[in-house]
């Protein structure tokens, strides 16, 4: 079945075209030792040995109910407590979760795909051929977190959302700009930092196996790609004059207002016949959406400190925000976190394999004693 046939909404147009401005650049240094980076060149020999395929890794043969795949208490719902809530059937109920979910893993796959093509645009773009490298792994990644979400969609839920217009905007934003270093600040920073806290917020509150374990191996992945980020940026932004700093800053400013009061599910509540004013007042009387906007800049604010954009307008902004606190967070223990519970979940799985073997071989031993045994008191 087309993808079309399962939007709940028709996206506005079928192809979206970009229009790129920046430079191929290409270097004749092929010797990456040569650059001193020992870091970065860890990095890409880990992205080459951490390649996975989704189609064996995850387990797919989970069942997941579509009416309630994430296990979405009724309080976490921004309909929950109003007047339209008491009108709900169970049903309705179920769709709404439904909902919720497809326009959140939908948006989930667009940002992959954007992060796709963003980590090809750098591979294009960056002047370093270990940087490019590294890239290349990136866009390997960002491909099979496109193909993982997608099926999620197609397979257990039957229902998805258009991008989300704010999304759309910032990402066409990242990829219009002809710096090299926009793609990293707008995608690796900006939208991989909110996508992390969104998969993360999910991974440690949901009770379902599947979705869960998507989560928390494409989680895997992007804590390295976050580190790739902070490694090229830090170095290149301690080059660059406190004008060509402000210019960042403004992006990174815009760009978190933009995510926090604008990805806030409004086209789900508008899908279920509520108007749009009506809708956007009751996300924000959502407790549950107070907590992810704090949750959000988990990863981002630290980050954006980390690298080197600090200057007095952007922690003004972290200021109103309410999450200036948080430059303060140990982004590498997150990430560190992040690993660790991925490969605790594949120790989990292949212990409960391995049991499984050993039931099996130990059931076939006992049928073929039992087998003998009869055979023996026949022939007495």
């Amino acid at each position: 079945m087309s993808t079309h046939d399962l939007y709940a909404q028709a996206p506005s147009e079928s192809l979206w075209q970009v229009p790129s401005s920046g430079a191929a650049r290409f270097t004749w240094e092929y010797d990456v030792n040569a650059t001193g980076r020992d870091r970065l060149l860890a990095l890409y020999q880990k992205g080459k040995d951490k390649q996975w395929d989704g189609a064996t890794r995850i387990d797919w043969d989970l069942e997941v109910d579509p009416y309630d795949p994430l296990g979405t208490p009724d309080d976490a719902l921004a309909l929950y407590g109003t007047r339209h809530w008491a009108k709900l059937t169970d049903r309705d109920k179920g769709e709404l979760r439904r909902q919720y979910t497809s326009w959140q893993f939908s948006q989930f796959l667009h940002g992959e795909q954007g992060a796709m093509v963003c980590a090809a645009r750098i591979v294009e773009s960056v002047p370093d051929l270990d940087a490019k490298f590294y890239s290349a792994t990136q866009t390997m990644d960002e491909a099979r977190h496109a193909e993982i979400y997608g099926r999620f969609l197609h397979e257990k839920i039957g229902l998805l959302y258009p991008i989300n217009d704010n999304l759309q905007s910032l990402l066409g934003d990242t990829l219009r700009d002809s710096r090299w270093d926009m793609p990293y600040l707008g995608m690796q920073v900006l939208i991989e930092g909110l996508a992390l806290a969104a998969f993360g917020m999910i991974r440690d509150t949901t009770d379902k196996p599947l979705p869960k374990q998507i989560l928390a191996y494409v989680m895997q992945d992007e804590a390295r790609h976050v580190a790739f980020g902070r490694m090229a940026l830090r170095d290149y932004y301690k080059q660059l004059t406190d004008a060509e700093l402000r210019e960042r800053e403004e992006f990174v400013i815009e760009g978190c207002y933009l995510m926090r009061d604008r990805l806030r599910g409004v086209e789900v509540l508008e899908n279920f016949g509520i108007p749009k004013k009506e809708a956007e007042e009751l996300s924000e009387q959502s407790e549950f959406l107070h907590l992810f906007r704090k949750l959000l800049f988990s990863r981002i604010v630290p980050c954006v400190k980390d690298i080197g954009l600090w200057g007095e307008r952007l922690q003004k902004a972290y200021l109103d925000m309410g999450v200036f606190d948080l430059g303060d967070s140990n982004l590498d223990l997150l990430m560190t976190q992040d690993e660790e519970i991925a490969e605790a979940l594949d120790r989990e799985r292949f212990a409960a394999e391995e049991a499984a073997r050993v039931a099996e071989v130990a059931a076939a031993i006992a049928e073929g004693e039992a087998g003998a045994y009869a055979e023996g008191e026949a022939g007495a």
